[in-house]
């Protein structure tokens, strides 16, 4: 059954997309609001960056935000995503995926937070002092400093995030947290067989935490060997939400729409890229013209979900927590605004 909304897309719960690396341009933010999209957790700084690329990184952003203030701003709080949406403007929320810049240091999160980040995964793909991603040669848990980092984390009130983070390390991770610790965008392994994705336990561990794991829509984490369409992206929804309940699901797109050549492409996120043993087990389908979902070219495309989901079954009120009001209930408890 299609649930037919009967209020405007303004009246309803902001649409918070839990993970996106879009270059900032304005024609980007314009395509990001056609797509009902309110805020966005958007990674500041390049994983792999030390403390003064990163800072390079998020003052060029600052700068990209200040440039089209009509359009965009930068949020900090629950208040501020209510506040930038009621004004038809995108919010951004400075977020990082790896803890890279911390430089060994981690009273710098203190900095980071004052700064305005909001959001940090304590690995990417590899291994590093706080514990392992996903890629690292040889897996372990979280280390002691990793334990720090979290108590810090949570006495910061910033959000973990374990995406990209390896099994035992985001399960001690979620065990250690005393606030809700997310996924922002990783889907079921028992769908999609990635390694970027995670085992039905790890879902339900980070659901354990109050948190949420966002569905998202990189063709690897969707499906292998056919170009994966939207009805994957639905089908994770439901297993997730029968999984651990419709309070513990949310959206992350990942979508880059970033502008590269198709040799720039293939360097980085092509079979033969930076990280083969995630996009060198697809089928020949996956090439530059058909590197995203079909369906899903684009943030503009975010209304096709919302529908999309209505169309599965979900009610108005279920579609409005998985795309914007679980993800905004877990911020609000983690930061406190």
């Amino acid at each position: 059954m299609n649930m037919i909304s009967t209020r405007s897309h303004r009246e309803r719960t902001p649409v918070i997309d839990g993970l996106n690396c879009a270059v900032l341009t304005r024609d980007q933010f314009e395509r990001t609001l056609e797509g009902r999209v309110a805020a966005l957790n958007l990674t500041s700084m390049r994983p792999a960056n030390d403390l003064a690329a990163s800072m390079e990184d998020v003052a060029k952003a600052l700068a990209v935000v200040a440039a089209n203030a009509d359009l965009v701003s930068v949020v900090a709080s629950v208040a501020e995503i209510r506040q930038v949406t009621a004004q038809g403007k995108l919010g951004i929320i400075l977020g990082t995926q790896n803890s890279t810049f911390l430089e060994h240091d981690l009273s710098l999160l203190r900095v980071m937070q004052r700064l305005g980040v909001r959001i940090m995964q304590p690995t990417y793909m590899e291994q590093n002092e706080l514990g392992s991603g996903v890629l690292a040669k040889q897996p372990g848990g979280l280390t002691a400093k990793g334990h720090e980092w979290v108590a810090l984390m949570n006495e910061t009130r910033m959000l973990v995030d374990l995406s990209h983070v390896g099994y035992q390390t985001a399960m001690d991770a979620a065990k250690a947290s005393k606030r809700p610790v997310i996924c922002s965008h990783s889907n079921a392994r028992a769908l999609c067989d990635s390694l970027r994705n995670i085992p039905d336990d790890q879902i339900r561990a980070v659901a354990r935490t109050g948190g949420t794991v966002g569905v998202t829509l990189w063709p690897p984490m969707l499906r292998h060997a056919t170009r994966p369409t939207l009805d994957d992206f639905f089908d994770q929804v439901d297993h997730m939400v029968k999984l651990v309940g419709i309070d513990h699901v949310a959206f992350g797109s990942d979508c880059s729409e970033q502008t590269k050549t198709e040799e720039q492409w293939q360097a980085s996120f092509g079979p033969r890229g930076i990280y083969p043993e995630v996009t060198g087990i697809l089928g020949d389908w996956f090439i530059f013209t058909q590197r995203f979902t079909e369906g899903y070219e684009s943030l503009a495309h975010t209304g096709r979900l919302i529908d999309g989901l209505g169309a599965r079954g979900f009610s108005e009120a279920d579609v409005d927590k998985i795309m914007g009001g679980n993800l905004l209930r877990v911020y609000e408890d983690v930061w406190g605004e």
